[in-house]
């Protein structure tokens, strides 16, 4: 007889969110597992940060069902706060105290004893490699370890579901990395991470399954490589052309050479995307494809054989466009 699975730590089905005629968030369905990554991606305005919100029982859903814990966030929305870590977007760490002493101030928050929350606090500052500057001043810290910092405090009361709005954003690589490690040690300790990132790398890192958003809409949902192997192709050819060859003379592949370019790309790819500075060929076999080219008498001045990425997929589903 087999077992009933695991109950979803979060599950969500219609949830939907307005701001008075703004649909930020609209029918939204998902679920994310005990120990799961999962991730939300998705352009500016997609509705990424107020689902989060209302995750986190700081901003109540308009209509549908939201699930933490297995409890209603509108009847229980205390105790779900109370097992829970936040990462905001922007740092809110206050700076006219030391780094220690901004853990013990929120650990207060959780009615954590004195003692139990400067244990925590040592522990924590080792966890992000902070033990160091544990007298510090906030203000002079680097972003990177302010980020760490603000990691380290929403851990204080050693919650089992951590979210984290865009984590790394403004960070090093090296600053980034090193959070990326953090976060993978939590993870491997059991804690269950949620967060929303605009880093495709990032993404493909951390999650193990993730949604992409769109108009406040989910457009896809599964684990990075099932998404690419969906949306993308194995490989992705990059052509640059000379733009003096383009009689338009605004260095946009159209007119007399993209006409020429067309019929010579036939079967040579899946899809090919046309973009101000290069082509884009989606195919299985980015060497091949190149011989072909060379073979059909075309001569770009620059060829890149990459493996598609997620970031492939985000910008075929979300679109090419800036969103301000």
């Amino acid at each position: 007889m087999s077992q009933d699975p695991a109950p979803s730590l979060i599950h969500a089905r219609g949830l939907t969110k307005r701001f008075g005629d703004l649909l930020a968030v609209d029918g939204v369905d998902f679920d994310v597992a005990p120990g799961e990554a999962f991730g939300f991606l998705g352009p500016n305005g997609a509705g990424k940060t107020s689902t989060m919100r209302m995750i986190a029982c700081v901003s109540p859903a308009t209509e549908g069902t939201l699930r933490v814990f297995d409890m209603e966030p509108a009847a229980h929305g205390a105790q779900i706060r109370a097992r829970l870590g936040v990462v905001p977007q922007a740092d809110t760490l206050d700076v006219q105290l030391s780094v220690r002493e901004n853990l013990l101030i929120y650990g207060r928050y959780f009615d954590l004893p004195y003692a139990k929350a400067r244990e925590r606090a040592v522990e924590l500052l080792e966890f992000v490699q902070l033990a160091e500057r544990a007298d510090d001043e906030v203000e002079p810290l680097s972003g990177g370890m302010k980020r760490r910092l603000t990691i380290a405090r929403a851990l204080i009361n050693e919650p089992s579901l951590l979210l984290l709005d865009e984590p790394t954003t403004g960070l090093d690589p090296q600053a980034r990395h090193l959070v990326w490690d953090r976060l993978y040690r939590l993870k491997q300790r059991g804690v269950t991470l949620v967060l929303t990132t605009h880093y495709m790398d990032e993404a493909e890192q951390l999650c193990d399954r993730l949604v992409v958003m769109d108009k406040a809409r989910i457009v896809a949902e599964g684990s990075p490589r099932e998404l690419i192997g969906r949306y993308a192709t194995k490989e992705v050819l990059e052509l640059r052309f000379p733009t003096d060859a383009d009689e338009s003379g605004d260095g946009h592949l159209d007119g007399k050479l993209d006409g020429q370019l067309d019929g010579k790309l036939d079967g040579l790819a899946e899809r090919v995307e046309h973009l101000p500075d290069r082509l884009l060929l989606y195919t299985a076999d980015g060497d091949a494809a190149v011989t072909a080219i060379h073979e059909r008498g075309l001569r770009p001045e620059s060829v890149l054989v990459r493996r598609s990425t997620l970031e492939d997929v985000f910008l075929r589903l979300t679109g090419r466009t800036l969103v301000d």
